[in-house]
């Protein structure tokens, strides 16, 4: 039996000069996986070198999924922040369109630390032309806020709000979590691909998408202001809050105006704001009557950022969300992309810690 087993695991070899006998090397699930791995990167880089990007084509294909309106009023296309006089930018379904349309650019993900109360998940981008990647760690926390305890009466914490009422951060569920993680996620491929992305062809598209909204709400307005008070009613927004908003009723709204509503509208569904956060903003803008123009926030230097870091830092591990806390400093200073990006990452370090 003992024969057997050694003839088996042995392999012979013929040479010159005699015969070597070597043991055979058993391949383990991990050695076929790290193979697997190995052989797809490989795959992805050969393709890349055969079947380099044409940047001419690349333009003319994104421009064209802009000029769609069905693309064009997206909402996650492009967005609109009420921070301030207004916070615009491209979102996670421009670019995705601009990734597909480049080509030979890898969006990976990797769930690198988990354990009861958060998920640290890993999100690349990488063209793998210029063999660029930009790597982002998210944090995803397993709890969320909610006005009453779960139906044990158990809670994690619990906070009074702004209006003297209490606020429970309990587990969240299966649907939360998924939410959530999907969330954050794209907003991280949404900011690491911007960075990838052409300049030039970011500004095109912007102004691409911005006219095409303009000329819809302008060929038919009255039809362009009910679809917006619809999809404002199904987030729980009235067409009285509207008018409160706008200061007039919804039929003598402007092309400019529905536009805007249309972005606020994708802010709100995406969770990045409320209605209230909405209002509050309008309320802390001075009347434009009164001849006094808000003065704009100024961009955050070396020194500024340098010397705010610490608290802002402490406002993180109070509990404080990364969105929220960007979104509250850019009321006051306008911050650059590696500046976000340091920011986010200062939630990964406590993270980790």
């Amino acid at each position: 039996m003992n024969e057997q087993s050694t003839q088996q695991a042995l392999t012979t070899r013929q040479e010159f000069g005699g015969a070597s006998a070597t043991f055979a090397v058993q391949e383990t699930a991990a050695t076929a996986i790290a193979a697997q791995a190995k052989a797809m990167v490989e795959a992805r880089y050969v393709m890349a070198l055969q079947r380099p990007r044409n940047w001419d084509q690349v333009r003319q294909d994104l421009m064209k999924e802009c000029r769609r309106p069905t693309f064009a009023n997206n909402k996650s296309a492009y967005y609109r922040k009420p921070i301030g006089n207004g916070v615009e930018g491209l979102g996670i379904r421009f670019v995705e369109v601009a990734l597909r349309c480049m080509k030979n650019v890898l969006v990976e993900t990797t769930m690198i630390f988990e354990d009861d109360r958060k998920e640290l998940h890993r999100v690349s981008v990488t063209d793998l032309e210029s063999n660029l990647t930009y790597p982002l760690d998210v944090r995803v926390s397993k709890t969320v806020e909610r006005s009453r305890p779960m139906d044990d009466g158990s809670y994690i914490s619990v906070r009074t709000n702004s209006y003297n009422r209490p606020v429970y951060t309990v587990l969240a569920t299966e649907d939360d979590l998924l939410n959530k993680r999907a969330a954050q996620i794209s907003k991280a491929i949404r900011t690491l691909g911007l960075r990838i992305i052409p300049g030039d062809m970011q500004d095109e598209a912007e102004e691409i998408i911005k006219a095409v909204r303009l000329d819809e709400a302008a060929r038919d307005p009255d039809a362009e202001r009910k679809k917006i008070a619809d999809a404002f009613a199904g987030i729980g927004v009235r067409a009285s809050d509207l008018t409160e908003y706008l200061g007039h009723s919804l039929d003598t709204c402007s092309p400019a105006e529905l536009v805007n509503l249309r972005g606020l509208y994708g802010a709100i569904r995406d969770g990045e704001a409320t209605w209230k956060s909405v209002m509050e903003n309008k309320d802390s803008q001075p009347a434009a009557e009164g001849g006094e123009s808000r003065q704009q926030p100024q961009a955050c230097s070396k020194e500024t950022f340098d010397k705010n870091a610490e608290g802002w830092k402490k406002a993180l591990k109070a509990g404080r969300s990364v969105n929220d806390l960007i979104a509250f400093i850019q009321t006051k200073h306008n911050l650059t992309n590696d500046q976000r990006m340091e920011i986010a990452s200062w939630a990964n370090d406590g993270a980790q810690q």
